[in-house]
């Protein structure tokens, strides 16, 4: 369910951004209005879904898909140049997000008891 949110969250960024384009500096009444409404749904759906990821792989998904959308939004409707450094920016991005994963799931829960470990000892320690 949070992954769920999480890609409603970027869907929502994404169009948010496409519409920050077309209001032409919020000199566009509806394409602005639609700006802030996918940039609340978008906050609200990544707020919700960070109850069930950690903040730091959620907003690099979140910012570095959504990134990698809106590269292509920009060659595909609005004719942006895109070079082979672009391309391969993009794929760094992703490789970044997908790293972020692989960790996050393999090695997660693991660092979190760790952490949970150490303070314990802590406390024991004060307490001698």
């Amino acid at each position: 369910m949070h992954w769920y949110l999480l890609f409603m969250a970027i869907a929502a960024e994404v169009a948010g951004t496409t519409f920050m384009k077309l209001s032409a500096g919020f000199t566009k009444l509806v394409p602005s209005i639609l700006l802030v409404v996918c940039y609340l749904v978008s906050l609200s759906m990544l707020n919700l879904a960070l109850k069930g990821i950690s903040v730091s792989v959620a907003y690099a998904i979140w910012s570095g898909v959504g990134t990698a959308f809106v590269a292509g939004i920009g060659w595909a409707l609005f004719g942006e140049q895109i070079t082979a450094f672009k391309v391969v920016c993009i794929v760094l991005i992703i490789a970044g997000v997908v790293g972020l994963n692989l960790r996050e799931g393999s090695h997660g829960k693991t660092e979190i008891s760790s952490r949970q470990e150490v303070s314990t000892n802590i406390t024991a320690l004060k307490k001698k």
